[in-house]
């Protein structure tokens, strides 16, 4: 079954997306047209910043990198938590020519290294430091320091120490790149299994606009960035879709999402909306029953959840404590992050357990063979238009597997219903064999999540001379629960077919997340499946 692109906003003459041509012209309408109005909230001290003061700032790092001997085309890395530097860095090497591959500070110097030597960087914008942050200084480029200085009454300046000259020399995968690049992101995972995924300029636009049509952005809207910018998530649906479509984003303190500050954060920025993945919807769940301000949180037209699967009792809870719908949507990076979401209440129906119908992109569930299944039947979903990469740098090999007639094979299972829904059921490669029977890790998970007293499982394959592989579960209870192994196994085997009930449950204290704040099944094998 196949289903085209299709906007969420069903009547053009009520919304129009943001007309952006790429990450370059992100800011210029509203520069002309609001120039004063709030596009950033900055520092501990929640400054606001206009949009007129973030492309001065922007202009003047375009320049002083113009000057540096780099030429339009050639990549850079920029290795910053969500500050301002990051949004000044990102979008003045646009506007100078470069190609900017954004990297999670907080990873060891080695991988950090290893990735700016892969893509061939000529150069590296750091932001200012963070606890725990890795250190760019064993790489053979230059790397340039920015700060961003922010008086309180909102007047700023960009100091870009550029001392470092640049050292001429094709070398990794930047030869690859093409006039249009705009973005190089790398995929989860760690340096060894990471893919760098080059993006255009037409990618980005594409992106952006198809999440502002979904969810109706305007300059009414704030959000509070909880994701990295680093991956697709963060800076495409938190920081570009908002600045694009002229409303302001709230950097918290330090640049990175904390509890302790998130409801004030919401407060001032008068956010109407905030994406996160699962893991941290769990946490401000568990946390509001003592830190939620409850009236004092300003009316939230909607919340996302993106790049993993949410579990329907954290979305009905947390809907209740927020008075706000909870969209389910999914993405990649080969796809400028967003290919599906649930639309606004008024714009259709929301499914249990769907991700919503596709956004800017056609999608198809295919059979082993490439065929298209009939609705209602399994198999893998493939995503095709605008959004979605040309393939992955220096790894022909790779792109052969993943991309076939332009379509993207995404490698995740699911199906589509009678209105183009997509339910996904899980990772093809994370699939156990039980025996000869297929498992889905995520659909096991979903179960024990909605298990009473359970606040997280992870499911993974157990080595076994007989089966092969058997089914085993990590599961986090809740503070104060009494909840025991035994009583989830009955809870399961209520609810799953006998074969997908866990051979083996172990109670634990937390599990392993990735920087983007999906599950790390690999950490979680590595861990429980001796």
């Amino acid at each position: 079954m196949a289903v085209p692109a299709a906007a969420s906003v069903r009547n053009a003459d009520r919304y129009r997306p943001p007309a952006i041509a790429g990450l370059s012209d992100v800011l210029d309408r509203h520069v002309r047209d609001r120039p004063h109005a709030g596009a950033l909230v900055v520092t501990g001290d929640r400054v606001p910043l206009s949009y007129r003061a973030l492309s001065t700032l922007v202009d003047d790092v375009a320049a002083r990198l113009g000057r540096t001997g780099l030429d339009r085309g050639d990549a850079v890395g920029l290795i910053c938590a969500n500050t301002a530097e990051f949004v000044v860095a990102l979008l003045g090497a646009a506007r100078a020519g470069l190609v900017v591959a954004p990297m999670d500070p907080a990873l060891p110097a080695s991988q950090l290294s290893a990735r700016l030597e892969a893509l061939g960087a000529q150069a590296v914008l750091a932001g200012p430091p963070a606890a725990g942050a890795g250190s760019a200084e064993p790489v053979r480029v230059p790397v340039w320091p920015l700060r961003v200085e922010v008086s309180r009454a909102g007047t700023a300046a960009a100091l870009l120490d550029t001392g470092a000259r640049t050292v001429r020399r094709v070398r990794g995968a930047a030869h690859e790149l093409r006039a249009h690049d705009a973005l190089v992101l790398f995929t989860p995972g760690t340096t060894d299994r990471a893919k760098m995924v080059p993006l255009t300029h037409t990618n980005v636009a594409a992106s952006v606009r198809s999440i502002c049509a979904t969810y109706e952005l305007g300059p009414g809207d704030a959000t509070v960035a909880v994701m990295p910018f680093f991956h697709g998530h963060g800076l495409f649906a938190a920081l570009l879709a908002t600045l694009a479509s002229g409303g302001c984003v709230l950097l918290p303190e330090r640049g990175r999402f904390s509890t302790r500050t998130f409801w004030a954060d919401l407060r001032a920025a008068t956010a109407t909306w905030f994406t996160a993945v699962p893991a941290v919807h769990e946490i401000l769940l568990d946390s509001s029953a003592i830190e939620f301000p409850g009236p004092r949180v300003p009316p939230l037209r909607f919340v996302r959840s993106s790049s993993a699967p949410l579990n329907t009792a954290t979305q009905r809870a947390l809907e209740r404590t927020l008075g706000a719908p909870l969209l389910s949507a999914y993405g990649m990076t080969e796809a400028t992050h967003q290919a599906t979401s649930e639309p606004l209440h008024q714009r259709g129906p929301l499914k249990q357990g769907s991700v919503g119908g596709p956004t800017g992109v056609e999608l198809r569930v295919v059979d082993a063979r490439g065929r298209t299944c009939p609705g209602g039947v399994e198999g893998e979903v493939w995503v095709q238009g605008l959004t979605v990469t040309r393939g992955y740098l220096a790894d022909p090999a790779e792109t052969a597997r993943s991309f076939t007639d332009g379509w993207f094979r995404t490698g995740d299972l699911g199906t589509l219903d009678e209105d183009g829904h997509l339910h996904l059921r899980g990772r093809i490669k994370n699939l156990i064999d039980r025996g000869g029977e297929k498992v889905s890790p995520e659909h096991v998970e979903d179960i024990l999540a909605g298990c009473p007293g359970v606040a997280e499982a992870a499911v993974f394959p157990v080595p076994d001379a007989a089966y092969a592989q058997l089914v085993g579960a990590a599961v986090v209870v809740h503070e104060g629960e009494g909840v025991g192994a035994e009583e989830i196994l009955q809870y399961c085997r209520d609810r799953l077919t006998a074969f997908e009930v866990p051979d083996r449950i172990e109670v634990v204290a937390a599990l392993p997340h990735t920087a983007q704040g999906a599950l790390d099944r690999r950490a979680v094998e590595a861990r429980y499946a001796q």
